[in-house]
C-alpha cells in the first residue's frame, strides 16, 4: 500500500508540485491584496477623520477671530463716539430754539436719537451748512466748561467763545453724523481684516509645530494655549509666548491711532460731497447711496467708485491705518503696557526659579517679531487684501443703507438678500449694481428713487445706527454681514497656506524654542488648501490682483517632507 502511494505520488509530483506552487501564490497574492486594502482603507478613514478635524479647528478658529474683533471693537468705538458727540450738538440746537417744536434728547444714547425740527430755518441758514466753522475746530473738538470751574494758579480767565450760529451747528450735525457711521463702518472693517490676519498667521505657525511634533516624534513640540501651569512660568512665557503677545498687541495701532486718520480721510470727503445740502432738502434713498459711493470713492480711491467725469484717485494704501511705523513700533508696545507685563513676568519667573530665567528680548523672538510684521505688512499692501475689504465695506455700508435707513427714513419694505456684485453681473435677473457695490433689482431701485424725505431724518438713522455699527455685542449685525463675505473666508485660507517654506525655515533654527503658545483663546488651525485663489479686483485688474499659492514653491508637502527628513 505504501509502495502504492510512492509510486502515485513519484507518477504526479509535477502537478502537485504545481498545484501547491498555485494556491500557495494564491494565498500569498490574496494576502497582499487585502493588506493593501486595509491599508488603504485605513489610510482614507485617517485622512477623512485629519480633515474633518482641520476643518472643525479652521472654522473654531474663525469664530475666535469674530469674538476677538467683538472684543476689540468697543475700545474704538468709545473714542469715536467721545470725538464726535452729535448728541452734544443737536441738545445745543434745542437749546437754542427754546425746546420749542424738539423733541428730547438724551445725550450719549443712540436709542433715543432724534434731531430737532428744521421749522424756522431759512434757505440762508441751510446752505453750506457743513462748512468750517469760523474758529476752523470741528464741533466735536469744542468742550464748553462748567460755570463752576474758575481758572486755577496764575493763568488768566479764558474769553468766552463766540455762540455758534444755527447753520453753525447744523452743519456740526449733518458732518459729524454722518463722519461717525461712516468711519466706525470703515474701523469695523479694517479691524475684522486685521484680526483675521493676524490670528490665521499665529494658527498657521501653531499648526507646523505640531507638524513638527508628529513628524520627528517629539514630545516637546506641544501647542500650548494658555498658561494653565502656574509653577513652569518658564516654559509658558518662552520667546514664542512673548513674541505672539507683542504681534497680537499691534491692533493698539488702529484702536487709538489709525481710526483718527480713517475718521480725518472720512471726513474730508465727507464736507467735499455733503458741503452744499442744506437741513430742507429732500432726498431720496437713490440719491443719498450714490453720494455716499463719491465719499466711498474718495476714501478708498478704488476703481469700482471712479466716476468718469471725476478727477482720478490713487487707490489707498491701509498699511498706515492698520500698523505703526517701524520708528513707532516700540511706542506701540509701550503704550500698550506690553513691555511692564513682561518685565513683572521676567522678575516673578526669576524669583522663583532664577536658573531659568531667559532674556526678556531674544535676538530669536526679535527676528521672529520681525518676520510677523513684515508679512503682515505684505499681506495688507497686497490687492488681495484691498479686495477683500473693500467687498467687506460693501456689506456694512449695504446694511445701513439698504436696511437701516431704508426702513428706518424711507419706510420701504425690507430688502430680500441681495446678491454680491459678482452674482448679479452673473445672474439671469436684471439687476442693477448700486454706487457702493450691492446688486439690486430693478424693482428695488425704482422704489429707492421715489420717496424722499428731508436730511435731518436721514442723519437721525445715521447717529442711532453709529451705536449698532460700534456695538461689542454678539448680534452684530454689521459685523454678521461683513462675515458673510465668502472671500473672506478664502483670504483666511489663504494666509494658512502659504510661506510655509520660510515656517520651515524658521523651525530649523537651533535656539528657537520648541513650544508655540498664544495669548488668546485661539485654536490652532490649518486648511487643507492646497492652492488657494481669491478673485481679483475685476476687469483689467483681475489677472494682477490673483494670488495663487503653487505647491512646488510653498507647500504643505515640501513642509512636511523636510521635517521628516530632520527626524531621519
Amino acid at each position: 500500500m505504501f509502495a502504492a502511494t510512492r509510486r502515485w505520488f513519484r507518477r504526479n509530483r509535477t502537478p502537485i508540485a504545481i498545484g501547491v506552487g498555485v494556491v500557495g501564490a494564491g494565498y500569498v497574492v490574496t494576502q497582499y491584496v487585502l493588506n493593501k486594502l486595509n491599508d488603504a482603507r485605513e489610510r482614507m478613514s485617517g485622512d477623512r477623520i485629519a480633515k474633518e478635524n482641520l476643518r472643525r479647528r479652521f472654522q473654531q478658529n474663525q469664530e475666535d477671530c469674530t469674538y476677538t474683533v467683538l472684543a476689540l471693537l468697543p475700545t474704538a468705538t468709545t473714542r469715536i463716539l467721545e470725538s464726535m458727540d452729535v448728541e452734544k450738538i443737536t441738545l445745543e440746537i434745542q437749546q437754542m430754539k427754546g425746546g420749542n417744536g424738539s423733541k428730547s434728547v438724551k445725550s450719549g444714547s443712540g436709542d433715543s436719537m432724534s434731531l430737532p425740527e428744521t421749522i424756522g430755518m431759512t434757505d440762508e441758514d441751510g446752505r453750506s451748512i457743513v462748512s468750517t466753522s469760523e474758529s476752523g475746530v470741528h464741533a466735536s473738538q469744542i468742550t464748553v466748561p462748567p460755570a463752576s470751574q474758575t481758572s486755577e494758579g496764575e493763568q488768566p480767565p479764558q474769553p468766552d467763545k463766540p455762540k455758534r450760529t444755527k447753520r453753525q451747528l447744523w452743519g456740526d450735525v449733518t458732518i459729524s453724523s454722518i463722519t461717525r457711521a461712516y468711519t466706525l463702518i470703515y474701523t469695523l472693517g479694517l479691524l475684522t481684516m486685521l484680526t483675521r490676519v493676524q490670528l490665521n498667521l499665529l494658527g498657521r505657525r501653531s499648526y507646523l509645530s505640531s507638524v513638527v511634533s508628529l513628524a520627528t516624534g517629539s514630545n516637546t513640540a506641544t501647542i500650548s494655549l494658555e498658561n494653565n501651569d502656574d509653577d513652569n512660568s518658564a516654559q509658558a512665557y518662552g520667546d514664542d509666548f512673548e513674541v505672539n503677545r507683542k504681534y497680537l498687541t499691534f491692533s493698539w495701532w488702529l484702536l487709538n491711532k489709525g481710526w483718527l486718520d480713517v475718521a480725518a480721510r472720512v471726513e474730508a470727503a465727507v464736507r467735499q460731497v455733503f458741503g452744499q445740502t442744506s437741513p430742507r432738502d429732500q432726498l431720496t434713498l437713490e440719491t443719498f447711496a450714490a453720494m455716499t459711493g463719491q465719499v466711498r470713492r474718495l476714501v478708498e480711491g478704488s476703481a469700482a467708485f471712479s466716476d468718469p467725469a471725476a478727477p482720478a484717485v490713487a487707490p489707498t494704501k491701509w498699511l498706515s491705518f492698520l500698523l505703526p511705523p517701524p520708528d513707532k513700533e516700540e511706542y506701540v508696545l509701550k503704550e500698550s503696557g506690553i513691555l511692564d507685563d513682561s518685565a513683572a513676568s521676567a522678575t516673578q519667573a526669576q524669583g522663583e526659579d532664577p536658573s531659568s530665567q531667559q532674556p526678556p528680548s531674544s535676538p530669536n523672538s526679535t527676528a521672529s517679531l520681525r518676520r510677523l510684521l513684515d508679512e503682515t505688512s505684505d499681506l495688507i499692501e497686497s490687492p488681495t487684501f484691498t479686495h477683500v475689504l473693500t467687498q467687506l465695506l460693501d456689506a456694512g455700508f449695504g446694511t445701513l443703507l439698504d436696511t437701516k435707513l431704508a426702513q428706518g427714513a424711507f419706510d420701504l419694505p425690507p430688502s430680500p438678500p441681495q446678491p454680491s456684485a459678482q452674482e448679479a453681473a452673473a445672474a439671469a435677473a436684471p439687476l442693477t449694481i448700486d454706487a457702493n457695490g450691492v446688486g439690486i433689482s430693478l424693482e428695488r431701485q425704482r422704489q429707492r428713487g421715489e420717496k424722499k424725505v428731508l436730511l435731518p431724518k436721514c442723519l437721525s438713522v445715521l447717529t442711532k445706527q453709529a451705536h449698532a455699527v460700534g456695538g461689542g455685542v454678539p448680534d452684530n449685525e454689521y459685523l454678521s454681514a461683513m462675515e458673510a463675505v465668502r472671500d473672506l473666508e478664502g483670504f483666511a485660507a489663504l494666509v494658512y497656506s502659504s510661506n510655509w517654506e520660510n515656517e520651515v525655515r524658521d523651525a530649523e533654527v537651533p535656539a528657537a524654542p520648541s513650544t508655540t503658545t498664544a495669548t488668546t483663546t485661539t485654536t490652532a488651525a490649518e486648511s487643507s488648501v492646497r492652492q488657494s485663489r481669491v478673485l481679483g479686483l475685476g476687469d483689467g485688474e483681475g489677472e494682477g490682483s490673483i494670488v495663487l499659492v503653487d505647491p512646488s514653491q510653498s507647500s504643505f508637502e515640501s513642509a512636511w517632507a523636510k521635517a521628516t527628513e530632520k527626524a531621519s
